[in-house]
């Protein structure tokens, strides 16, 4: 039985020029797991068929509308798509399966604009479905990323706060030890170890440690993940050693990551930082406001929006404009549509040529079903 949300957000689709496809429910699961990270093993239904290939029920609609983009499509097109229908994944709050629909924009590269239109339009669904005043919750990871890259900061720290911006956890404990360089746990008696991993890209690291797990007969234990244990020694390499981080740079990364207001406010500290500290990201800066523009030019009330530098979403493949929609008459419950820029994700589905990416998912059942 069809939703009854359904049929506005079909409305919605053709009126914005979207698409609607409906990706095979049963798909490949090592791309989920690979991509989505071991919490999603924990979260996904899986099968196996008679050759032993792991399979999963849908977890989610970004993979496959993407998969589907480039097999259509492809590098140099673009590409609007829209969807909806179950998807299929243990969670705390409601049953594993569970309707969701959403948007998925591919191949524009005036990226303020995209941005700006996903936004519009993930707006426009929430009103549908009864929420005419949402709490709009914004970051941006490329951002970060950019002013942490320009400030020279080791990049096992760099690697540290994305992933902490991308899981939602650690942050106030990791700005709190950074600059430490004292060893920690008895670190120092594989230090030498670790300082061969620092600088290493995080796969190699993690293919380190997992033939050094291998050779010593160890299995990972305590449902800690190769990727996981990998984190946790490049961690202790930047602790251990002797890796400290001079403190101007430690103060400029507490600024940093204290940014948050409205976008115009936020762009007049991020501009202040970036002058104190001499770095020059005055492209960086104009885009962020370029697409502050096209709010406005949406109608949409840019003062209402809750940008922080410190706010991220629990999915890795995001690497810029990230957003949430909350009922702001529910403080504390979860987001009702959450999105953002992913354009590192088509490169990892294997497109040979960089693919600007953008979309949103709505979790149609926590509006109550109001249509």
């Amino acid at each position: 039985m069809p939703h009854p949300a359904y049929d506005a957000f079909d409305a919605l689709a053709e009126r914005s020029g979207y698409a609607l496809i409906d990706p095979p429910i049963l798909q490949p699961a090592d791309l989920f797991l690979d991509l989505l990270g071991e919490d999603m093993r924990r979260q996904a239904f899986l099968t196996t068929d008679a050759e032993g290939h792991e399979f999963c029920l849908r977890p989610d609609f970004t993979i496959p509308v993407s998969l589907h983009f480039l097999k259509e499509a492809g590098a140099g097109a673009i590409g609007a798509y829209a969807y909806r229908g179950p998807v299929f994944r243990l969670r705390a709050e409601g049953p594993g399966e569970f309707p969701q629909a959403g948007f998925e924009n591919y191949g524009r590269h005036d990226l303020p604009a995209a941005d700006a239109e996903m936004l519009a339009i993930a707006l426009e669904a929430a009103a549908d479905l009864g929420l005419s005043a949402a709490e709009i919750r914004m970051g941006d990871a490329g951002v970060v990323s950019a002013m942490l890259d320009a400030l020279d900061l080791p990049p096992v720290w760099r690697r540290r706060f994305a992933s902490d911006l991308q899981h939602s956890r650690n942050l106030d404990e990791d700005l709190a030890r950074l600059g430490s360089s004292a060893p920690k746990n008895g670190a120092a008696a594989y230090a030498g170890f670790l300082a061969a991993l620092e600088g290493t890209d995080p796969g190699s690291a993690r293919a380190a440690v997992a033939d050094l797990l291998s050779i010593a007969g160890i299995q990972p234990v305590g449902g800690r993940s190769v990727d996981e244990i990998a984190d946790r020694f490049l961690e202790q390499a930047a602790l251990s050693s002797g890796m400290g981080v001079d403190a101007d740079k430690v103060a400029i990364t507490r600024r940093i990551f204290a940014v948050a207001g409205d976008p115009d406010g936020a762009s007049a500290q991020l501009r202040a930082i970036a002058d104190d500290a001499g770095l020059a990201l005055d492209g960086v800066f104009d885009a962020f406001d370029q697409r502050t523009g096209f709010f406005a030019a949406r109608d949409i009330d840019v003062g209402t929006i809750r940008f922080a530098t410190a706010f991220g979403r629990r999915l890795d493949y995001y690497t810029g404009f990230v957003f949430e929609l909350h009922d702001p008459g529910r403080p504390g419950a979860p987001q009702l549509v959450g999105g953002g820029r992913y354009d590192r994700l088509m490169s990892q589905l294997g497109s040979a040529e960089p693919i600007p990416a953008i979309g949103c998912s709505i979790w149609i059942d926590r509006f109550g079903g109001e249509l």
